[in-house]
């Protein structure tokens, strides 16, 4: 009789931009003693994927692993698996960039472990029918996918021990289904559930196949995962017991798994992820209706697999930040692609052009894209990562498609896909994006010379999850679980953060109010803000490569224009935004005039990035009101410094942006820039007027 297979393929990945002590305790509480175990059982054969940022920083810091998974692959106990290399979500980049990212892990594959891979893990399996004409021209022969995108397609559980053909215009791929069951008994429960479990499948289906595709980071970095797997043993004991079972059972890579049998037949497979990923994508309403609609349905397992929650790509709605990285990338992708079409062929162009590419390659990581228990939206240093990799890529672009050094360029154009037009400065200094339907507000600014984003904040929105943490107890959930079964807090009280904005954190937002309001009113944002000028529609007066003029379309009493200018300057570049105020209303009318800045530096604590007011130091979690017309931010890190003039300004209010969010450690509470209000008082009587400018200029230290 035949024996039975079980197929494990275990991916490990660290995002772009992740901190250099994340990957080191990664390294030792993971990816180091899991290759310890593994060597000590040379029967268990496996499947292993590492992303390429991983390999690279691997490859720099600790070359002797290569060496030793270099070993376990020449002796067939390990085989290597390729995907894009910079783990991009792949039906979301443009073809030619998949068949990039594709290739290029295969190549560092083959240079490093002088083999090429046959398979593709896809990041985060995130599924669209269009992925067998994406893989199959790239050489890939297989990959693996969740039982859950099986059985939403209508398969039966008892069909998925083995693998079938998906097909996409004439392409076909193998695809192995990942049992979820195995997904949640491998680490977290006793070894002989999942040997019980396996060995009765292979009674019923001798001859068949049992697969599972997880994350490496399991086996020791989720919470208590280290002393279960490695103090307590439990990965040794579990290779033993499979090598044990050696009469009835075979563990066996992927690629040769598929390359033994045939398929079971075709599938053509919906749009899917996971089952948590497709909860995690739906807007925070939806999300928990469906929470509720899964647990009526939980004992009807035969229901549950049609209740699919959403897709991918619902996360460009949910979150606009991210919709607008994934548009930023998209038009850089377009402006690095031309650049191949230029007649210039010298060696500076084309050494300009290859690091263009791959900083766009870099710019596609998928983290920062999307918000779960993982996911990096929610992470300020993920996100910067990779917006200044997508912003160093265009500046090379734009220097490269330029004659003359310095330039500045206007373009009208629906940056964020999203059905009303954005207006784009850009220069050989700044890149500056204007939406004029949105308050006609300043979304995104790049800082170019030091390749500096300096807004790139987030929104504080409700969340599905801000619910258990109101309600969470001190009780802490005894033994090690599965990270989708667990709820932690970093700290106590989080929920006082619980704050919700009105509007995106952009730059250049004019708040009108009422003079009784405080600065703690601003920064527990309760201003009550006139939403008309704050978030209105601007219709465009004039505009040219440095400047533009806009005047609200939404506010009878209070007509405002905007005029912002670009200008260069000695080390940098400043933005000036000019306004007229009018009172349309009958009577008089005292009220606060607040023109906002949103600044990001990331790291609020460290002594080296600050407020500079009246002569003195504050951080950046800094909460005040900053007397005087002028205000400074400092980063000494990278060298740059923002300073803020308002002539005439009563002061400056200032308070840090702060979400509570939900990740793999517990919910945790996260610097996400400052919000900065230039304030004036002003009153006017009917038909009487007030203007008013701040400037904000961005300049490299010396």
């Amino acid at each position: 009789m035949p024996k039975f297979e079980l197929v494990l393929l275990i991916h490990a990945h660290q995002p772009v931009g992740n901190f250099d002590e994340v990957l080191e305790r990664a390294y030792a509480n993971s990816y180091r003693p899991f290759i310890d175990v593994l060597e000590r059982h040379p029967v268990i054969r496996i499947g292993l994927h590492y992303s390429g940022p991983l390999l690279e920083w691997i490859e720099a810091k600790h070359p002797d692993y290569f060496e030793r998974v270099g070993r376990l692959v020449a002796r067939k106990q390990v085989e290597m698996v390729g995907g894009g290399f910079y783990e991009p979500i792949l039906v979301t980049i443009p073809p030619e960039d998949r068949h990039e990212q594709i290739t290029r892990l295969a190549d560092y594959i083959e240079k490093h472990f002088r083999v090429r891979p046959r398979g593709a893990w896809i990041a985060e399996r995130v599924w669209e029918p269009q992925i067998p004409s994406c893989l199959a021209p790239a050489g890939v022969d297989y990959t693996l996918v969740d039982d859950n995108h099986f059985l939403g397609a209508g398969f039966e559980l008892e069909e998925l021990y083995g693998y079938r053909l998906a097909e996409d215009l004439g392409h076909t791929v193998k695809v192995l289904p990942g049992l979820k069951i195995l997904r949640y008994l491998i680490p977290f429960h006793d070894v002989p559930e999942t040997i019980d479990l396996l060995r009765k499948c292979a009674g019923t289906r001798p001859g068949g196949l049992a697969a599972m595709g997880d994350d490496l980071e399991k086996f020791g970095i989720w919470p208590g995962t280290n002393d279960l797997c490695y103090r307590q043993g439990w990965l040794d004991h579990f290779f033993a017991t499979l090598e044990q079972s050696s009469d009835w059972l075979a563990i066996c890579p992927p690629g040769e798994a598929v390359a033994s049998r045939p398929p079971l037949g075709r599938a053509d497979l919906p749009t899917a992820s996971y089952t948590e990923m497709m909860e995690w994508s739906l807007p925070s309403p939806a999300r928990t209706r469906y929470h509720d609609l899964v647990e009526e349905f939980s004992s009807r397992p035969d229901a549950l697999p049609f209740l699919r929650g959403g897709t991918w790509r619902n996360f460009f709605t949910k979150y606009p930040e991210s919709n607008r990285m994934h548009k930023k990338m998209l038009l850089v992708s377009d402006k690095v692609r031309r650049l191949s079409h230029s007649r210039r062929r010298d060696k500076n162009f084309e050494q300009a052009r290859e690091e263009a590419t791959t900083l766009l390659l870099r710019g596609q990581c998928n983290d920062p894209y999307w918000h779960g228990i993982f996911g990096g939206l929610y992470a300020p240093h993920l996100r910067t990562a990779v917006w200044t990799a997508l912003e160093r890529a265009e500046s090379i672009a734009d220097a490269l498609s330029h004659r003359k050094k310095q330039f500045a360029e206007e373009t009208r154009l629906d940056f964020n896909a999203d059905g009303r037009e954005e207006i784009y400065f850009t220069s050989d200094r700044y890149a500056a994006l204007l939406a004029p339907g949105d308050g006609a507000t300043i979304s995104a600014l790049d800082f170019r010379p030091p390749n500096i984003t300096l807004i790139n904040s987030l929104t504080r929105r409700p969340e599905s999850y801000h619910a258990k943490l109101r309600a969470l107890s001190e009780k802490r959930p005894d033994g090690v679980h599965s990270i989708h079964e667990q709820t932690r807090a970093k700290e106590e009280g989080l929920d006082r953060w619980l704050l919700y904005d009105r509007w995106p954190r952009h730059a250049f937002r004019l708040l009108l109010f009422g003079p009784a309001k405080t600065q703690q009113d601003y920064a527990w944002l309760s201003l009550e803000e006139d939403p008309a000028l704050a978030a209105g529609h601007y219709r465009i007066l004039d505009s040219s490569a440095t400047q533009v003029a806009l005047a609200s379309e939404c506010s009878r009493d209070w007509p405002l224009e905007k005029r912002f200018t670009f200008a260069p300057t000695d080390r940098g570049f400043e933005i000036s935004c000019d306004l007229g105020l009018r009172r349309e209303a009958p009577g008089t009318a005292s009220v606060y005039v607040g023109l906002e800045v949103v600044l990001n530096f990331l790291a609020p604590s460290a002594p080296d990035r600050y407020f500079e007011s009246d002569g003195k130091r504050f951080p950046l979690r800094w909460s005040a009101a900053a007397p005087g017309e002028e205000l400074r931010v400092v980063d000494e890190w990278q060298h740059v410094a923002v300073a803020l003039r308002a002539p005439s300004a009563r002061c400056f209010w200032i308070a840090p942006i702060e979400t509570v969010s939900e990740s793999e450690d517990g919910f945790e509470r996260i610097y996400q820039g400052s919000q900065i209000l230039a304030l004036w008082p002003v009153e006017l009587a009917q038909g009487a007027q007030w203007q008013g400018q701040l400037t904000a200029q961005a300049q490299t230290l010396t």
